[in-house]
């Protein structure tokens, strides 16, 4: 499964694209992100792909979780969220 690290400065519409491309491709993706900021823009760029995704009759779903990530030498909790493809109810 493709990981996509997703930061506070990252752009949701970049975000989504890759995260409708990988869906379309692989089927699944796990997003990455710390902090408030990170996870903010994680979760607009699963509303945008959504909507990228919708008229092609592919739906997601997400299953968010805790992790711990080490990142320049220190143990952070990370956010990680699976998003996957479902049909279009």
């Amino acid at each position: 499964m493709e990981i996509l690290k997703v930061s506070s400065k990252s752009k949701p519409n970049s975000v989504a694209g890759a995260i409708a491309g990988v869906v379309r491709e692989q089927g699944c993706v796990e997003l990455q992100s710390v902090g408030a900021g990170a996870s903010n823009q994680a979760l607009k760029a699963i509303a945008i792909a959504r909507g990228y995704l919708t008229p092609t009759g592919i739906d997601l779903y997400c299953c968010p979780a805790f992790m711990n990530a080490k990142i320049e030498g220190e143990d952070r909790t990370a956010l990680k969220i699976i998003v996957g493809p479902r049909p279009v109810v």
